[in-house]
C-alpha cells in the first residue's frame, strides 16, 4: 500500500469532526454508536475522544454488539496490527450484510497510512476518517472506556524521535505536547471523580514539553500532579524513551510515593551496530549505565522493556549478545516483537533482511528464557504483603486458584492495566473495583500472584 498525502492531510485535520459530521449529516438522530478499539492505550484515548464528541451531539454510546453504527479504531503500526485491523473490518462488513449493523466507520492509524487503498478495497464501508487531534490548550472531551477507578491521560502526541523502523511520526505528524494547565485540569477532574490510578501516556513522555517549554518538562508536570491531587493513589508512566530518561525523573520516581515504582523503558536492542542502525540515540554502555542507575535508585521497582528481533543486519552474534543481556539484566517484565518491514521508514530499504523463520525462532528463545526469569522474579513476593488495587470479581463460577471461592482480580503497582500480570485475591468480605487493600502473597505463578486479604 502507498500513502495518499491529500487524504491523509484531510484526515489529520478533520479527525473527530469528520466522524461526527458523517453521522449528523445523514440524520442518524439518537443512533446507537459502538466502537471497537484496536491497538495501544493511546488509541483508546482517541476512541474516547471520538465517542465524547458523538455523545455530546446526542448519540447513544453502546457496546459494539448493540450498535447501529459501528466504528473500528484501527492500528497500523506493524504488519500484525494491520492484519488484525483488516480482519475486524471484514467482520463488520459481514455483520452489515446480515443486517445487524447499518453503517461502518473505519478510523485511526491504518486510515492515516492507507486511506486511498482502503477506500478502493472496502466499498461497503460508509466512511474512512483519520485520528483525532489532541487539543493542546484544553481538556479533550471524552467518553471514558476504562473502569471508573483508573484512567489514561495522554500528555503528548506523535514522537520526538526518528527511529529507523518506526512509522509513527509519519502517521501522527509532528510531536506535540499539551500544556501543563490543560493536563492539570483533566487530572483534577479525574481526582474529583474518585479515580485511584492515572496512567500518563504518550509515545515518548520523556520528551514532554520540549516543543512548548523548550526543555524536558515531565518531572515538572508530575510534581504539579502530585501536589494537586487528593484521591489519586498511583501515577504510572507509559512510556520512557531511554535516551531521554533524566536523573531528575529517576530521583522523582524513587522518592515520590504516588508515582508507581514501575518504568516502561522500550530498549529495542543492545548490540551497538543494531542500536545505531535503529537510530536509537543511545549505546550499549549508555543503556547499561541507565539500568544500573534505575536499579540503584529504585531497587524494589519493576522494569519493563520491549525488544525487536530480526532487525535488518541482525547477526547470530547480535542476537546472542541480546540474549546474554536479557539473562544478565533479568527484567521484571519483557515483551518481544519480530521486526516488521514498514514502507516509508528508513529501515525498509536496508540490506540483509532477516528471514521470517529466523525472526520467529529468536522470539521464541527470548520469550522462553523470560518466562523462566519471570517465574523466579515472582517468587520474591511469596509471604510479602503488597498493596493491591481491585479490578473486579473473578467470573469463572466464583472459583479461583486452588479451588477457592470469593476470588477477586487485582493489580500491584508493578503491573500496568491490560499488559501485565494480576493478583488473585481471596477475601472473606465483599470487595469492589477501586478498593485498595493489603494482600499477603501465598502463591506465585509465571506472571501472576495469588494471596489473601489481610
Amino acid at each position: 500500500m502507498t500513502q495518499d498525502p491529500r487524504l491523509i492531510a484531510m484526515s489529520i485535520e478533520q479527525g473527530i469532526k469528520t466522524t461526527t459530521d458523517f453521522i449528523q449529516e445523514r440524520s442518524f438522530e439518537d443512533s446507537r454508536v459502538g466502537v471497537l478499539n484496536l491497538g495501544c492505550a493511546r488509541n483508546l484515548v482517541d476512541s474516547q475522544m471520538i465517542l465524547g464528541r458523538l455523545k455530546r451531539n446526542g448519540h447513544r454510546i453502546v457496546d459494539i454488539d448493540c450498535a447501529e453504527i459501528a466504528i473500528v479504531n484501527t492500528c497500523g503500526f506493524i504488519e500484525e496490527a494491520k492484519k488484525e485491523s483488516i480482519d475486524c473490518i471484514l467482520d463488520l462488513i459481514e455483520l452489515k450484510k446480515q443486517g445487524k449493523i447499518k453503517k461502518i466507520i473505519v478510523a485511526g492509524c491504518l486510515v492515516e497510512r492507507y486511506a486511498h487503498e482502503l477506500r478502493e478495497e472496502f466499498k461497503e464501508v460508509d466512511a474512512f476518517v483519520g485520528t483525532p487531534t489532541l487539543p493542546q490548550n484544553q481538556v479533550p472531551l471524552q467518553y471514558r472506556l476504562t473502569p471508573r477507578h483508573f484512567a489514561y491521560v495522554k500528555i503528548c502526541e506523535s514522537c520526538f524521535n526518528q527511529c529507523s523502523f518506526c512509522a509513527i511520526p509519519k502517521i501522527k505528524g509532528k510531536f506535540s505536547s499539551r500544556t501543563i494547565d490543560s493536563i492539570l485540569a483533566e487530572v483534577k477532574d479525574l481526582d474529583r471523580r474518585g479515580v485511584k490510578e492515572i496512567n500518563v501516556i504518550g509515545q515518548d513522555i520523556t520528551a514532554y514539553g520540549v516543543d512548548l517549554y523548550h526543555t524536558q518538562s515531565l518531572a515538572r508536570l508530575l510534581k504539579e500532579i502530585v501536589q494537586r491531587t487528593e484521591h489519586i493513589r498511583w501515577i504510572r508512566l507509559l512510556y520512557a524513551f531511554p535516551a531521554h530518561t533524566t536523573d531528575e525523573l529517576i530521583e522523582l520516581m524513587a522518592n515520590e510515593e504516588k508515582i508507581c515504582k514501575y518504568i516502561d523503558l522500550p530498549l529495542q536492542h543492545i548490540s551497538d551496530p543494531i542500536l545505531k542502525s535503529m537510530n536509537r540515540g543511545i549505546s550499549k554502555q549508555g543503556t547499561r549505565d541507565l539500568i544500573a542507575k534505575i536499579r540503584q535508585k529504585i531497587p524494589h521497582g519493576s522494569l519493563r522493556t520491549t525488544f525487536i528481533v530480526g532487525f535488518p543486519g541482525e547477526t547470530d552474534c547480535d542476537f546472542h549478545e541480546l540474549l546474554e543481556f536479557v539473562l544478565r539484566t533479568r527484567f521484571e517484565r519483557l515483551g518481544v516483537f519480530v521486526y516488521s518491514k514498514e514502507e516509508g521508514t528508513p529501515a525498509y530499504h536496508l540490506p540483509e533482511q532477516v528471514p521470517e523463520r529466523i525472526k520467529k525462532r529468536r522470539l521464541d528463545i527470548l520469550m522462553q528464557k523470560q518466562k523462566e526469569i519471570s517465574r523466579e522474579k515472582q517468587e520474591r513476593f511469596l509471604g510479602m504483603r503488597l498493596n493491591v488495587l481491585i479490578e473486579e470479581k473473578q467470573k469463572s463460577n466464583g472459583s479461583g486458584p486452588q479451588g477457592k471461592e470469593n476470588v477477586y482480580l487485582g493489580r500491584t503497582e508493578y503491573d500496568a492495566p491490560e499488559v501485565d500480570g494480576l493478583v488473585y485475591v481471596t477475601s472473606p468480605k465483599a470487595l469492589k473495583p477501586g478498593d485498595f487493600l493489603p494482600v499477603e502473597i501465598t502463591d506465585t505463578y509465571e506472571y501472576d500472584l495469588a494471596g489473601e486479604c489481610v
